[in-house]
């Protein structure tokens, strides 16, 4: 696995757990508000790489402390290694929380066959016609439309979380995002820190605030 950060302890990433949280490297999107710009390119950074060995470590000492662990990134699902990794986890007892764009439904489908996560957390980034715009280039916004409908009949704990980036996005986009949730699904809004972003545009603004 590329990991690219790890925090032993979190009390805020995985609902109502204790748990630890494994940052990828890596991601397929290039969304303006990005505040973890550093984790995007694909290829690994000596300097900031983590070790698999330790993290697997650090967890099994810490296993009966853990109510589980949050896989994000980066976009995890671009890691071939990834269903290993997670049965990994599994193995150590601990339940896995996947954070995920998705973008890649063929790798939440298997990951759910396998039974190798156990709450999904799926980003909804902008009105499906929007998409390109919100993620920064091209999308395969049907892939994205697959992932919603398979995260949401999975019987599984999850949630769907969007970032209310009011320089880009609109009320009428919101509530047209909104009616994309599918029904008896969580929907959380998350807030936008503009001074983090990715583009200078967004930072800037903040700065003129």
């Amino acid at each position: 696995m590329n990991l690219a950060g790890f925090v032993p302890l979190s009390l805020c990433d995985y609902p109502g757990r204790v748990a630890a949280v494994v940052f990828t490297q890596g991601c397929n999107f290039r969304c303006p508000w990005c505040h973890n710009g550093h984790l995007l390119p694909l290829a690994p950074d000596p300097a900031t790489r983590v070790d698999e060995a330790r993290v697997m470590t650090v967890l099994a000492e810490r296993q009966s402390r853990l109510g589980g662990v949050v896989v994000t990134g980066g976009e995890p699902t671009l890691q071939a290694d990834l269903p290993r990794f997670l049965g990994r986890l599994k193995a150590l007892g601990l339940d896995v929380k996947l954070d995920t764009n998705g973008s890649h439904p063929e790798v939440l489908r298997r990951l759910l066959r396998e039974r190798l996560v156990d709450y999904i957390a799926m980003d909804l980034k902008a009105p499906w016609d929007k998409y390109a715009v919100l993620t920064g280039g091209p999308c395969d916004v049907e892939a994205v439309q697959q992932s919603l409908r398979l995260v949401a009949a999975s019987g599984l704990p999850h949630q769907f979380r969007t970032t209310r980036v009011d320089p880009l996005l609109t009320p009428r986009d919101y509530e047209q995002l909104s009616s994309q949730i599918p029904e008896g699904s969580s929907h959380a809004w998350q807030l936008f820190r503009p001074a983090y972003s990715r583009d200078p545009v967004l930072r800037a603004a903040a700065v003129v605030r």
